[in-house]
């Protein structure tokens, strides 16, 4: 490829996404690229692996669905890390109990 037409390329599709960052669906590589994974990448980096052949836009859906996906793993990680910080203090039922009958009965005062 021509060096004038690849950065003329570049151009033409960096100037093209509207956005500062964008998503991008990955295109199967010779060098061992998997297709189908959405990321979400700088314009300019989007740009070049669409000049590449490495990636194309990603659609609607398919930006819908990468963050509904990216929401659900924050969330489950975010119950996870809560989960490790949950104290839990082990009192015998006797104390419990006593504990219990002077707070109902210090209530109805």
């Amino acid at each position: 490829m021509d060096l004038k037409h690849y950065f003329r390329k570049l151009r033409e599709i960096e100037a093209g996404i509207s956005t500062a960052n964008t998503f991008v669906v990955s295109l199967e590589t010779s060098d061992g690229g998997k297709a189908g994974i959405v990321t979400e990448v700088k314009r300019e980096i989007a740009a070049k692996m669409i000049v590449e052949g490495r990636a194309v836009l990603a659609g609607g859906d398919e930006k819908q669905a990468f963050l509904k996906k990216q929401h659900a793993e924050r969330a489950a990680i975010q119950r996870a890390e809560a989960a490790k910080r949950m104290q839990v203090t082990l009192v015998p039922s006797s104390e419990a109990e006593q504990s219990f009958s002077q707070n109902t009965t210090g209530s109805k005062k």
